[in-house]
């Protein structure tokens, strides 16, 4: 299977402002890549990429002041098929996680895991442990939590969304994070593209926010939004929460003034006949909205 996959943005600042962007496909990113998975811009800035501790490629930049267009275009190959799961995955006992998973079961900046631990064992405690509480976790959320694009804003912390029963995307995982992780589940925060393959239309081109949980020796991908295995996912960042992978991160102000994301399956082809396809512009009507309600 094929998917074409981009972004383009617009911002526009009064003046030079640092930035970096969270906007590459992760290093453990799964499919093979036809074309070029980097920020490109109009006009052209000098970047310099880093991977951060989470193992996510970043763009540093500075702004040059006025409109800066920033866009990305390439094609993958995956497999299709949807993605796995394990209902048989084991939980470990917390002395005998790895190392360098006990990030993931302390509470961060949005998933406040630490203030929601009573109601979690109460509401989740006599579940089985393993995949079947983490899937419990993901009912509870899924029904109880209402998506809606205007129900987004940037200090929303899981606490907030138990409470209000309404978000985007990342509230969604976060919830769902925080549950976990109160059920000393590790859990960690990710993002990336997912289009509507073999789904029903899930409105405008966006990011979209799940989460992972180690069970069983590995991390599994989790989504309490969908609630059900996706075919397309395609990794860009992972982290204890959003604040970790923000789309851009600015040192100064700026105005986001146009955004559009596409992932679409393509029919299949050589790679001449995709890069071919690559020189044009994606399809599509644009999708603006204001940078409070940035979904990841």
């Amino acid at each position: 299977m094929l998917i074409r996959f981009g972004f383009d943005i617009e911002i526009e600042s009064a003046g030079p402002v640092p930035m970096i962007a969270a906007l590459l496909t992760h290093t453990e990113r799964q499919g093979r890549l036809i074309g070029e998975d980097r920020v490109r811009s109009e006009p052209e800035v000098a970047q310099r990429l880093y991977l951060d501790p989470y193992g996510n490629r970043m763009t540093r930049f500075v702004a040059p002041g006025g409109k800066v267009r920033l866009w990305s275009d390439a094609v993958v190959e995956i497999s299709g098929a949807p993605e796995p799961h394990a209902p048989d995955a084991p939980q470990h006992k917390v002395e005998d996680l790895p190392d360098e998973v006990l990030q993931f079961l302390v509470a961060s900046r949005y998933c406040d895991s630490d203030a929601l631990s009573e109601f979690a064992w109460k509401r989740f405690g006599d579940t089985e442990e393993g995949w079947a509480r983490v899937q419990a976790i993901c009912d509870y959320v899924h029904a109880q939590t209402t998506f809606d694009y205007k129900f987004g804003r940037p200090d929303k912390t899981a606490t907030d969304v138990k409470r209000e029963k309404t978000g985007v995307c990342r509230d969604f995982a976060h919830l769902s994070v925080a549950l976990c992780r109160a059920m000393n589940i590790p859990a960690r925060y990710a993002s990336g593209y997912l289009g509507d393959i073999q789904w029903e239309d899930t409105g405008p081109g966006d990011f979209s926010a799940w989460f992972e949980v180690f069970l069983g020796g590995r991390w599994w991908t989790m989504d309490a939004r969908f609630n059900t295995p996706r075919i397309g996912r395609i990794l860009m960042v992972r982290g204890c929460d959003a604040a970790d992978v923000a789309l851009i991160t600015s040192f100064g102000a700026y105005e986001l003034t146009y955004f559009r994301v596409w992932t679409d399956e393509i029919p299949q082809a050589d790679d001449a006949a995709v890069l071919t396809l690559l020189e044009t512009r994606p399809g599509g009507a644009p999708l603006v909205y204001p940078s409070s309600a940035r979904a990841a």
